[in-house]
Parts: structure tokens; sequence; C-alpha cells
């Protein structure tokens, strides 16, 4: 099977199981005007993301990598409404863009979009988070783990995403991204304080897959 069969099943998983979503729709829409990257999660993807954050009962959501706020829209609609989120987004005008479509989407009065490199802002936020989501710089996944167990609490759910890297995460001596993915998985290995499996995927996005995480 090649990359268009997967992206097949991907749009007959889409129109077989998500109703239309017009405002999500427009949110990507606005990121392609605005000139991000295409690199946002699929609706499948994204509808987990939900459902997750659902099954588990979140009521305090962090996400590391905001981009356009696509997967941050999807996590804040299964917040109650007395439920929080914070995103940390190193690029100010993806800021700027993700705030636009969280407005659009009804979800902006629960979520604090925080703007400057995540390893500093992550220092000053205060636990505990149920559901960790981390999709940024895949050189610091390492330590973007390890900040979201410290703001964690026994019972708390991390989701790594982008860890399988087409398959070169089982090799040695890659880029950057794969060596610190590498390293991220070195440190689950030996981390006595979570439970971690990982699933690879393939789709729309091609072939890649996340980790899960419960704290111990």
């Amino acid at each position: 099977m090649d990359e268009s069969t997967w992206r097949t099943v991907d749009e007959y998983l889409e129109q077989s199981l998500l109703p239309a979503d017009d405002t999500l729709g427009r949110a990507l829409a606005h990121n392609r005007e605005a000139g991000l990257p295409a690199i946002d999660v699929s609706p499948t993807q994204g509808r987990f993301l939900q459902l997750l954050a659902r099954i588990t009962g979140a009521r305090r959501i962090l996400e590391i990598g905001t981009l356009g706020g696509y997967s941050t829209i999807e996590l804040a609609r299964a917040l109650p409404a007395d439920g929080e989120l914070v995103t940390c987004e190193f690029d100010p005008r993806h800021a700027e863009v993700a705030r636009a479509n969280l407005a659009a989407a009804g979800v902006a009065d629960l979520v604090e979009v925080r703007v400057g490199p995540a390893l500093e802002t992550l220092t000053t936020l205060d636990g505990p988070f149920d559901l960790v989501f981390v999709d940024a710089d895949k050189q610091n996944n390492a330590a973007y783990v390890e900040h979201a167990i410290r703001l964690g609490r026994p019972g708390t759910v991390i989701v790594v995403d982008n860890v399988i890297r087409g398959g070169q995460v089982a090799t040695a001596g890659g880029d950057d991204r794969v060596e610190g993915t590498r390293r991220m998985f070195e440190a689950l290995h030996a981390d006595t304080r979570v439970d971690a499996t990982a699933l690879q995927t393939v789709g729309a996005k091609g072939y890649d897959g996340f980790v899960l995480a419960v704290v111990r």
C-alpha cells in the first residue's frame, strides 16, 4: 500500500465518522491564508485528542505547540465550562492566528495562549494538568515530557506526536529531530514515574506515530 491509499482511507474515515465542521475548516483556511505550515494534526487525530480528553475527564489541559490552534480547538471542546487550556507557542505570528481561530470557534474564554520559548514558559506554570499534548520542536521532546510529568499528577495522560519520523526513529544518527525523539524514548524507558507505550500511524499525514503515557 502507498501513501495515496492512506489518504483515501483517511478521507473515508472522516466522511464516515466525523460530522462536517465548518469551524475547523475555516481555521485551516485561515492558517493557509496566513502562510502557516500545513502541519496540523489530521481531522481524525484531532477528534482522537478530543475524545481522549473527554474520556479522562480533563479539566485542565496543557498543549505544547499551538500553531494555528486546530488541535487546541478540539481539545478545548472537551473541557467543561469552568475548564482551562494553556497552550504554548514560540512564534508570535502563529499565536495571533491561533487566537483569531479560537475566538471564531467560541472557545477563547477557555484558552490561554502563552507566547515564547516553551522551555521558558513551562517553568512559569503551576500544575496539575490532567492531559498534556506535546507537538512542538522535536529536538526538545525529552525536556517537554519532563515538564509534563512535573506538571502532572497520578493519572495525568501525556501524548507526544510525531515520534516515529517515517521510521527513522529506529536508527541512530538521524537529524536533530530524530535524535531529540530518541532521547525522549531513552528517558521514558528509564523513568519510573510513568507507564508509556507508542503506536505507529499512517494516513493523510504520512507514516508517523505518537507516544501515550500515564503518570503513576
